[in-house]
């Protein structure tokens, strides 16, 4: 199967039980019907969807938390 958005041929990989294809390109991501739902069950209470942050102030860097879905999708960093 070949992205959508540049025609690369899409690898498979196996994450957490959960097959998903990826563009090793534009690095987008796609799902067959029903693994997102599967991601999320596996990902249980930590999935971060509650946690409220403060803003960075100005010239402060960002940090970038970790979560189950930003392992997930990590490929080759």
């Amino acid at each position: 199967m070949n992205c959508p958005v540049d025609n690369t041929t899409l690898v498979m990989s196996e994450r957490q039980g959960v097959e998903i294809d990826y563009c090793p390109t534009c690095r987008g991501v796609w799902l067959d019907r029903g693994e997102l739902d599967k991601i999320i069950d596996r990902g249980g209470d930590d999935g971060g969807g509650g946690e409220v942050r403060a803003a960075p102030q100005p010239g402060q860097p960002r940090k970038k938390k970790k979560n189950f879905l930003s392992e997930m999708f990590e490929f080759g960093e």
